[in-house]
């Protein structure tokens, strides 16, 4: 499905191939995870290439079912900010978070799928719907909120290395961003408190922080992410998943 992610095994190290995009290598143990983007093809061909040979898989990806989210009452400078010294700020940000993006730890975490991140919420936004600011058009949504009380513990949904954590961003508050193997991080927007650091190791169920309503929020909530090699992908498509 659009936004969706696929796990699989195969040879040890073996090469993968998206139609003709590179997308990285299976683990030691064989184990691979892909992810498909909000707006993917219909058709894409996953190619496997080991040991002399290549074998193709060809895919049929079902589309999403996107709706539209109008949010009201965000201040101006959280829609289209304008000043100067603000700009600067969030281009630097942009750069510290690129970083985190593109962390690629060598492990094998998603394989056993992940839990929610809270305990008990209220899903306040779905994945991949089409945003009015204010009654401005935006980019879409790329994540799931889950709305609950400032202070909920946030759960980290897998294993996984810790490739960023900051708070005070301009747009998400409280940032955490989690490395689930080979790419795959989950981040964690608008916290009120970190529990955790950069370059630590966490466990599957392990409090990683607090919910707030710290950046582009109008109300207490956690912001879900989940990126693949720069796409969007959904991450409630892993919650109940287990190839273990």
């Amino acid at each position: 499905m659009q936004g969706g992610v696929a796990v699989g095994q195969t040879v040890p190290g073996a090469a993968l191939y998206l139609d003709d995009d590179a997308v990285g290598a299976a683990g030691q143990d064989g184990w691979f995870v892909i992810g498909f983007d909000r707006d993917a093809p219909s058709g894409q061909v996953l190619r496997v290439v080991a040991d002399g040979g290549e074998t193709a898989h060809p895919l049929t990806l079902q589309p999403g079912d996107f709706d539209i989210q109008r949010i009201n009452g965000l201040p101006r400078n959280q829609v289209a900010p304008s000043d100067p010294e603000l700009l600067a700020r969030i281009r630097a940000e942009a750069v510290r978070k690129r970083a985190g993006f593109a962390s690629q730890a060598p492990r094998t975490d998603f394989r056993g799928g992940f839990i929610p991140p809270l305990a008990s919420y209220r899903l306040s936004g779905r994945f991949g719907g089409q945003r009015v600011l204010n009654g401005v058009p935006a980019r879409p949504h790329y994540g799931v909120d889950m709305a609950a009380p400032r202070g909920t513990p946030i759960l980290a949904p897998a294993g996984a290395l810790v490739s960023f954590a900051e708070t005070g961003l301009h747009y998400e508050g409280g940032l955490i961003m989690l490395d689930h193997g080979q790419g795959l991080i989950t981040a964690y927007l608008h916290m009120s408190r970190l529990d955790v650091a950069a370059g630590q190791s966490v466990a599957q169920g392990q409090v990683i922080g607090a919910v707030g309503a710290e950046g582009r929020a109008t109300g207490p909530h956690l912001c879900w992410r989940m990126k693949w090699r720069d796409r969007n992908l959904n991450p409630m498509s892993l919650v109940g998943f287990s190839a273990a």
